[in-house]
């Protein structure tokens, strides 16, 4: 069964900019600058979704001068993955059970 953790993670994840976000960082650490050009989105509307992200554990921030750098948390997606993998399997074992009506 997913907990609420994974529920919130989840619905962080939902949103198509915080998932665009997540995959960016995937490939690279990257900065508030980076990310609002590669997202196109604006700075303090980015800012807002980072914020999200710091909140829901899924990124750590890194600072470096003036700037904030950004990265993932591997381990919270990979906990994620595992609970779909699990779900995955009781389904597959689930559809040879059937319950009396």
């Amino acid at each position: 069964m997913l907990t609420s953790v994974d529920a919130d993670v989840i619905r962080v994840l939902g949103d198509p900019l915080r998932l665009k976000i997540v995959t960016l960082l995937a490939r690279e650490t990257l900065c508030t600058t980076h990310l609002v050009e590669e997202t196109g989105a604006k700075q303090t509307n980015l800012s807002n979704h980072m914020k999200v992200l710091r909140e829901a554990g899924i990124v750590d921030t890194e600072p470096c001068g003036r700037f904030t750098y950004y990265k993932l948390r591997p381990e919270v997606l990979e906990g994620l993955s595992a609970r779909f993998a699990d779900l995955g399997v009781s389904a597959r074992d689930a559809a040879r059970n059937r319950r009396a009506c």
